[in-house]
């Protein structure tokens, strides 16, 4: 009960009991408060009042309602406001030390000793209805026991790709079955849909910041990579991809303009629009990766840059390994004007995926779970973030930003300019923490301030210790920079702890 102490109204004495627990932290940026009616039953006050005192603290700025969420404590963390490039830039792929540096995460990884906050592999039981799978295989496997010794051909699952075209209504797209090809994965699908449209030597656009793996399967083809703006808020730089589409300097683009990797935007709906306008206009292939597309915080889906193609110039590339099922590796695309090149690629490189695998997933589709599951990961991942969020503002340097995804669960930090990542990287993997450095997202330097980072694991003790440490250590680096007075830190051979 709070009592009358002042000559105030019940509701603003609960908003400035709140305000000053949120002040002094007792309540973090991204905590959720009470329900309305839970806070009324704890304080023996009226509904109205307590409804009253949120709506006070709603006007000063310190919460916010969220529907069929509740009240949150509103972050105080900044985001990045601009493009972290300014012009495109051709670069040079993947230097032998970023290999280096992957291989050490992907090492670190298999370590039970090591906290992981690297890479975008959710992990954890409350991410994947793994159960459920199970049944439906166990169910499946007794029925057709033939599955087991049986070749996969394509084109794969009906029932899965039926399912796939389903729920492409969702995101505005209208698919047909026939025209799915099923892969191993969205990196399968984006290598199919690169060699349909493109030839050695050829020059393809990306995202600056882009998915770090893409620098490595561009090499791999004998492919040039010309990085693009793309601003934390509001995506790639249409007005410079507009130029170099008019200069004919691109074969193709590979963009990802819905939950972004590894920014969390997502492009307006004229922006989308725009996009599959130009690729339509200039006939030069858009490879869009819709990999978190379904992850969408809002409540409605932004639809794909695919809903607003008319010529097929748009090829979509999606799967379930971050929603539904990891290590079945089932994937999905459709090409478009290139279905034909996709399907031979397809059958000469991996010929079909499991049957098994694929009726499976087909089947949860179809028996109306993915929803359900869906939903649920989305509230979870919203609250993560903001947790996350919240825990950074309290814990890292003055002057860290943040982005705040439109879904999925990727945070993109920019430090201050003292704070160089690949330094963290190594004093964090020194205390076996592993992160995903800046410079990884760009062949360059320019984003050696920044880093990638992953809450797609149980918030639990060992994660939070290893993020309040990560945020000492960055700390730690700012105060040695002021100390020695702005001379440059020497940055430490790589170290590859062999197990």
């Amino acid at each position: 009960m709070i009592p009358m102490l002042q000559n105030a109204p019940l509701y603003r004495l609960l908003a400035d009991d709140l305000e000053a627990a949120i002040v002094r932290g007792a309540l973090p940026s991204g905590a959720r408060l009470s329900s309305v009616r839970q806070c009324a039953a704890q304080r023996a006050l009226s509904f109205n009042t307590v409804t009253a005192a949120y709506r006070l603290l709603e006007d000063r700025g310190l919460i916010e309602a969220r529907p069929q969420s509740g009240y949150y404590v509103k972050s105080s963390l900044p985001a990045p406001e601009s493009p972290l490039r300014d012009e495109p830039g051709d670069v040079l792929i993947q230097a032998a030390e970023t290999r280096d540096l992957v291989a050490v995460v992907l090492q670190s990884q298999q370590r039970a000793d090591y906290a992981d906050l690297a890479l975008a592999c959710p992990r954890g039981a409350i991410f994947y209805p793994g159960g459920k799978l199970a049944r439906l295989a166990a169910g499946i496997l007794r029925k057709q026991p033939s599955l087991i010794a049986s070749y996969a051909l394509p084109p794969g699952s009906a029932r899965l790709r039926s399912q796939i075209a389903r729920r492409g209504m969702l995101l505005g797209m209208c698919l047909r079955p026939e025209d799915i090809i099923l892969t191993h994965g969205a990196m399968e699908a984006l290598q199919l849909a690169l060699r349909a449209v493109t030839r050695p030597g050829d020059t393809v656009g990306v995202e600056s910041p882009t998915y770090f793996n893409l620098y490595p399967l561009l090499a791999s083809l004998g492919l040039k990579a010309l990085e693009i703006p793309t601003d934390p808020q509001h995506g790639l730089s249409l007005d410079v991809l507009e130029l170099l589409l008019a200069e004919k300097r691109l074969s193709a683009v590979v963009a990802m303009p819905t939950v972004h990797n590894p920014l969390g935007c997502t492009m307006s709906l004229a922006g989308k629009a725009r996009l599959a306008q130009l690729a339509n206009r200039y006939q030069t292939p858009l490879i869009e990766d819709a990999l978190y597309a379904e992850l969408q915080f809002g409540a409605t889906l932004s639809p794909t840059v695919k809903s607003f193609d008319h010529a097929g110039w748009v090829i979509v590339c999606a799967s379930y390994t971050k929603t539904l099922a990891p290590d079945f590796r089932i994937g999905w695309m459709e090409a478009g004007r290139f279905s034909e090149q996709v399907r031979q690629l397809k059958f000469t490189s991996s010929i079909a995926e499991p049957a098994l695998l694929a009726e499976t997933v087909g089947q949860f589709l179809e028996g109306g779970g993915y929803d359900h599951h869906l939903r649920v990961l989305r509230r979870l991942y919203s609250r993560q973030i903001d947790t996350v969020r919240g825990l950074i503002a309290r814990w890292f340097p003055a002057g860290t930003r943040a982005t705040r995804p439109a879904g999925g669960f990727l945070l993109w930090l920019e430090f201050p300019d003292s704070v160089d990542t690949l330094v963290l990287f190594h004093a964090a993997l020194a205390e076996r923490i592993t992160i995903m450095p800046g410079m990884l997202y760009s062949a360059g330097a320019r984003y050696r301030h920044c880093l990638r980072l992953s809450c797609c694991h149980e918030l639990d003790e060992r994660f939070m210790a290893a993020l309040r440490r990560l945020g000492e250590l960055a700390s730690r680096q700012c105060s040695s920079a002021s100390v020695l007075d702005g001379a440059q830190m020497p940055a430490p051979q790589l170290l590859i702890e062999r197990a």
